[in-house]
């Protein structure tokens, strides 16, 4: 009972024991900040890959693709565990904004758009499909026009002297227009882009915010660009290739890029056998463009239609010649890149593992090989052979693995900066011993036992531990969870802005703290202050009754 009492009364008492607290908080908290901001930032990166991808990728990692997708798909479409499967293309090529001399290195990705919004979170990303719903297509299209509606009654404003005057009213075609006026209604206001001159007016004047960029005619009879009214496919392009990102998290599209512009990506086919074919440069409208948060991905990829881009890189299928006699001897069936699946969490009430169902897909689609149905060339079973079906988890490996290593050493890095309170525990734990020489002298003389002493000044540091981590967890939990208001505070009273969000991919610092880890730092703030009080434990407990009643 006694050593509780000393234990208590010295942590009381004893004020420079208060350094030791407040140094295990500092550590505590400096640490628990760390290792939630980095579990974070992995948190959010996972989220995002998910995000572009299904449950599970079937792939070859081969630019000539494999065969039999479709036929795959039907078989495993019937199965209970699969809820969605799409093909995907993949490619590389140049793209070329007309009348420009911009171009760009990209990623050709041909999707099944209405499928991909099954499969993963692809739509959620899309600018125009957010304020404009229904009006994201692949197929082929004009380029849409803000024009003036000259039969509606002129909008009023003020200029800056507050005088007020007419101007004529704003107006897309109908389609967009319609599509405009019903996400307004719905409450949906662009929150990712900054004021412009047009959102401007049309807000003073009370009517739906036309946001993007669009091309002007000044009345459908008056003028229109040329080459607007010719159809061609639709592109969706990466937006940090269409805008740029400003400090504050928005993004500023280039006036030179209106919606439904013309580009052209330059192409290069690859045949069954890698072998590669002639440029082609076909040219599409920009209708959308897409953010996945993570920058190698937007500042690479376009989307296209996957039919329209498995003819361009003549995978689609064809008949197989006989090059000695001409004559057709089959069928090369066509080809995609990969295949993304959606798969249920649970079937007749057990939960469905990802990693198993991959392991059953690819064992189904290996056996295509040995398949009678299937005339397949030496060419086709290569490609069949090297095709792996993964986790969503597995594909991104290369993305998340150096993310994770990443915020392992930097925990290790500030948890081994953070022995600095053990070490500090242990000066102050021994000067106190130096000073409470004869109390111990006197607790020994009244038949306090060696183990006895030293338990007061282990149970002393696990207490220094304990209110330290205790509050320094509170310290580091009130500090994440309002990060971004503090980073918001100094940019209003210093212009100082940490987090740049036009450098970052995430628009917000991580600002959620998981329980384990805060469970972990306690638990390992208190071992190591109770690991500093070891020594001046020793010294206490060694001490001889007559020699500590005899210090001066």
């Amino acid at each position: 009972m006694y050593k509780l009492f000393l234990t208590l009364r010295y942590l009381r008492k004893r004020r420079i024991a208060y350094f030791a607290i407040a140094a295990v908080m500092l550590c505590t908290a400096m640490v628990l900040i760390v290792m939630s901001v980095m579990g974070g930032f992995l948190d959010q990166l996972k989220f995002k890959a998910r995000g572009l991808l299904g449950d599970i990728i079937i792939d070859n990692r081969s630019y000539s693709g494999f065969p039999l997708y479709e036929e795959f798909i039907a078989d495993v479409s019937e199965w209970p565990e699969v809820e969605k499967a799409t093909p995907v293309l993949y490619s590389w090529g140049l793209l070329h904004f007309k009348d420009t001399a911009q171009t760009h290195t990209v990623r050709v990705v041909g999707l099944r758009l209405e499928d991909v919004y099954e499969v993963n979170e692809f739509r959620q990303g899309l600018y125009y499909e957010r304020y404009y719903p229904g009006t994201t297509h692949l197929g082929e299209q004009p380029q849409p026009l803000l024009n003036i509606d000259l039969d509606a009654p002129p909008i009023e404003l003020r200029n800056e002297e507050g005088q007020l005057f007419h101007a004529v009213r704003p107006v897309l075609p109908p389609a967009y227009q319609d599509a405009l006026e019903q996400s307004w209604a719905d409450g949906v206001r662009d929150d990712e882009s900054p004021e412009t001159e047009l959102t401007r007016i049309c807000r003073e004047a009370g009517l739906p915010e036309i946001v993007g960029e669009y091309q002007t005619a000044l009345g459908s009879d008056v003028y229109t660009p040329d080459g607007a009214d010719e159809l061609w496919p639709g592109l969706i392009i990466g937006r940090d290739i269409i805008a740029k990102r400003l400090s504050d998290g928005k993004y500023q599209r280039y006036w030179l890029y209106p919606r439904g512009c013309l580009v052209t990506v330059t192409l290069l086919p690859v045949s069954e056998s890698g072998a590669v074919d002639t440029p082609i440069k076909p040219p599409f409208r920009y209708v959308d463009d897409s953010r996945t948060g993570i920058f190698e991905i937007d500042s690479q990829h376009v989307y296209c239609n996957f039919d329209l881009l498995q003819k361009l890189l003549l995978m689609q299928a064809a008949e197989r010649v006989d090059p000695e006699t001409g004559a057709t001897v089959g069928i090369i069936p066509a080809r995609c890149s990969q295949i993304q699946m959606k798969i249920r969490r649970a079937v007749d009430g057990q939960r469905v593992v990802a990693r198993e169902v991959a392991q059953r897909l690819q064992e189904h689609y290996r056996g295509f090989l040995d398949d009678p149905r299937f005339d397949l060339t030496p060419g086709d079973e290569q490609l069949i052979e090297a095709v792996e079906a993964m986790t969503w988890e597995e594909s991104q490996a290369h993305i998340i693995a150096p993310v994770e290593k990443e915020r392992q050493l930097v925990t290790i890095l500030f948890g081994i900066i953070s022995l600095v309170a053990a070490v500090l525990v242990l000066c102050i734990l021994y000067m106190i011993v130096l000073q409470k020489t004869r109390d111990i002298g006197i607790i020994k003389s009244l038949g306090g036992s060696s183990s006895g002493v030293a338990l007061i000044f282990i149970m002393y540091g696990a207490a220094v531990g304990i209110v330290g981590s205790v509050t320094g967890t509170f310290v580091g939990y009130w500090f994440v969870v309002k990060i971004n208001d503090i980073q918001e505070y100094l940019v209003w009273a210093f212009g100082w802005r940490v987090w740049d969000r036009s450098v970052y991919s995430f628009d917000e610092i991580p600002n959620t703290v998981r329980t384990f880890d805060m469970a972990l730092v306690v638990a390992f703030a208190i071992v190591v202050s109770t690991l500093g009080s070891l020594l001046a434990a020793w010294r206490a407990g060694s001490m001889q009754p007559i020699q500590a009643l005899s210090y001066e």
